[in-house]
């Protein structure tokens, strides 16, 4: 059964394959290479502080609404499916990522009959960043829910990826109503980073942090991360999209909201709370996946005792009332990225029940 399923698959993920963003490089991607910290890959390009200039792979749309006193904007695609099944997906970004990175995901997902939403959250990529925010995993959820209502989505699967997970999760428990599926992709927070010995980072700290980021450096960062030490030419778009806020007239407001963020992150872990989630999920974590939250302010003694991501997979599952583990094998952080087809495949048998 297993068999018969995968060719089907494999052929609507290669048949709705996305044209090249127009930003992208005209030239096929070559084969995957080792590449060094040291590797090219520098970004001259310079965005606005809500991504302007970087082209999404769909029309963008913004929900409005008032959070903290202040009016903001959380930009989102939507993407209606030509012979619909019902169901409504959600698309979740992790915090070094953008919607636009869930691109080859949701046409996919769209042309296998789901509509799907793919948000930015507040804080990032096209979306507001609004000043002296207080970020919250609990606000991010609610905000992502006020949306879906905004849309008239009554009930939706959520896949979350990296801090999308942590959203995800927390959706999941504050409304669980809303939430018929959950899908977690190598998601953040399966520990408690704190407790694990890493010091707590400032908020100043972490702007600190941010402002030394180079693209060599995010580069660098993701290649042993993300990508286990192998390269393809086609990450650098991405790279070109975060440094690219970077370098932008945006950059103060941007490196506010990622020092912001990475605090939330490490104070408001969701781990303790897993046994919560009611919804059926499924934790998709690669095997490779080198990931680890804290490690690079954390002193060497703690920092190289830390368990990675790929390890801790089986045991969050096991604390959630219905959740099954399935490791992607040779996959790092970023598996819709990495392998799109094999991710593909693996996300619609998730929703489909036929893992």
């Amino acid at each position: 059964m297993r068999s018969a399923l995968i060719a089907p698959l494999l052929a609507l993920t290669i048949a709705a394959a996305p044209p090249a963003p127009k930003s992208a490089p005209a030239k096929p991607a070559p084969a995957a290479q080792k590449a060094t910290a040291s590797a090219p890959g520098a970004s001259s390009r310079s965005y606005g502080a809500r991504l302007e200039g970087f082209d999404y792979p769909f029309p963008v749309h913004v929900y409005r609404t008032m959070s903290q006193g202040q009016s903001v904007e959380m930009a989102y695609m939507e993407l209606a499916p030509a012979k619909t099944n019902g169901r409504t997906v959600v698309l979740l970004h992790g915090k070094n990522f953008c919607g636009a990175t869930w691109g080859d995901t949701a046409r996919v997902l769209a042309a296998a009959g789901y509509r799907v939403i793919v948000p930015d959250q507040i804080g990032f990529c096209k979306s507001s960043k609004p000043s002296g925010y207080q970020y919250s995993l609990y606000g991010m959820a609610t905000m992502t829910a006020d949306m879906l209502r905004s849309r008239g989505i009554a009930k939706a699967t959520l896949v979350g990826h990296s801090m999308g997970g942590m959203i995800a999760e927390r959706l999941a428990i504050a409304d669980p109503q809303l939430v018929d599926q959950l899908i977690l992709v190598d998601p953040l927070g399966l520990a408690d980073r704190l407790a694990q010995g890493v010091p707590y980072l400032s908020i100043d700290k972490a702007a600190e942090l941010e402002r030394r980021k180079t693209p060599a450096s995010m580069k660098a960062y993701q290649l042993t991360a993300y990508y286990h030490g192998v390269w393809r030419r086609n990450y650098d778009r991405w790279i070109d999209m975060m440094a690219g806020l970077y370098a932008g007239p945006g950059r103060d407001a941007v490196i506010d909201a990622q020092a912001r963020t990475t605090e939330m992150i490490e104070t408001q872990p969701v781990v303790y709370e897993f046994s919560r989630i009611t919804a059926p999920t499924i934790l998709m974590v690669g095997t490779l996946d080198h990931n680890v939250f804290g490690k690079s302010w954390a002193p060497a003694e703690i920092a190289n005792q830390l368990p990675e991501a790929s390890t801790l997979g089986d045991k969050a599952a096991a604390r959630m009332k219905d959740a099954r583990f399935v490791p992607l094998q040779g996959l790092g952080h970023v598996p819709q990225i990495e392998d799109p087809a094999r991710f593909q495949i693996a996300l619609i048998q998730a929703l489909s029940g036929a893992l």
